[in-house]
C-alpha cells in the first residue's frame, strides 16, 4: 500500500540535525527537478524580499519565512514526518506509533511537496515554505512543473498494490494516476452528516476532513491492515469502524472514490 499525503502549511523548525543531503532523499529520479526548484527558490528569497513574499503568498506576519528559504542548504534537518505539522499530522501522530507501525509508515507514506516533489516521512529535510500553488518566476506553476518528473517515477514507486490518495487538489495536480495504476487507486472524501428539520444534510468540513484522514491512516498503520486494492480498503476501513460508501468506477482505469461519512466533528 502506498499512501499519498499533502504536506502542511505550518512546519516545525529545522532543528539541529546535519544539513540537507539531496542525494539521500527518496525517489532519486526527482533529483534534477528538486535541484532546479531549490536553486530558484533560494535565489528568489535572497533577492527582493517583497517580491519573494508576493510570489510565495505570504502575509506580513510570515515575512520570516522568506529568510528561512535562503538557508535551505545549511539549515539543520529533521525527518519529514517531524517537519510536517498541522491537523492531519496531529491526528496521524507518527511519533506515538509503535515500532511496527512506524516501519509501515516509513514504507508506505509519501508526502507531496512544492519544493521536493515527494518525500518519505523518514527523509531528512529542513523546514521551508513553498506550496504547490506557487508560481516561481523561472519555472512557472509548480503543480504543472512537477508533472513530467512525477510521471517518470511514480508508476514504479506505486508498485503493484493499492494507492490511497489523500492529497488536496493542489498536490494532486502534480501527478494523476493513469491506466492500470488508476484502477487500484482510491481517493477519500470525508462528509459530515447531520439531521436538519428532519432532513439529512451532508457537507465537507475542511478541518475535520484533515483530522479524519489522519485517523484513517493511523488506524491502518496501527492495525497492520494491508488492503491490496480499493475493494479491500473499503472492508478494512469498515473493520476500523468507519462508515464508508463506495461504488466501483464505471470504467476500467478510473480511481475509486470513497466517501467516509461521520456524524460527529472532533
Amino acid at each position: 500500500m502506498l499512501v499519498l499525503l499533502p504536506p502542511s502549511e505550518g512546519k516545525a523548525s529545522s532543528g539541529r540535525g546535519a544539513p540537507l543531503r539531496p542525494d539521500s532523499l527518496s525517489l532519486p529520479g526527482l533529483a534534477d527537478a528538486r535541484a532546479a526548484v531549490l536553486d530558484e527558490l533560494a535565489g528568489l528569497c535572497a533577492g527582493d524580499e517583497e517580491k519573494a513574499r508576493e510570489v510565495l503568498g505570504l502575509s506580513e506576519g510570515l515575512r520570516g519565512e522568506v529568510a528561512k528559504n535562503t538557508g535551505l542548504l545549511t539549515a539543520g534537518t529533521r525527518p519529514a514526518g517531524e517537519i510536517y505539522t498541522g491537523v492531519l499530522y496531529d491526528a496521524l501522530g507518527l511519533a506515538s506509533l509503535d515500532t511496527a507501525a512506524k516501519r509501515r509508515a516509513a514504507r508506505s507514506l509519501l508526502v507531496f511537496s512544492g519544493l521536493w516533489g515527494a518525500v518519505r516521512v523518514t527523509d531528512r529535510i529542513p523546514s521551508y515554505r513553498c506550496s504547490m500553488g506557487v508560481r516561481l518566476p523561472g519555472l512557472g506553476a509548480l503543480g504543472a512543473y512537477w508533472r513530467a518528473p512525477m510521471a517518470s517515477v511514480m508508476p514504479e514507486t506505486a508498485g503493484d498494490g493499492l494507492v490511497l490518495d489523500l492529497r488536496s487538489a493542489a498536490y494532486a495536480a502534480a501527478w494523476k494516476p493513469r491506466g492500470e495504476v488508476a484502477g487500484r487507486t482510491a481517493t477519500v472524501r470525508v462528509l459530515h452528516t447531520q439531521i436538519v428539520d428532519g432532513v439529512e444534510k451532508r457537507s465537507v468540513v475542511s478541518h475535520f476532513n484533515k483530522a479524519t484522514k489522519g485517523r484513517i491512516v493511523r488506524g491502518l498503520l496501527t492495525e497492520g491492515a494491508a488492503p491490496r486494492n480499493p475493494a479491500e480498503l473499503v472492508e478494512a476501513l469498515r473493520d476500523l469502524g468507519h462508515t464508508v460508501e463506495a461504488e466501483p468506477p464505471a470504467r476500467a482505469g478510473r480511481a475509486w472514490a470513497l466517501d467516509v461519512v461521520v456524524s460527529e466533528i472532533h
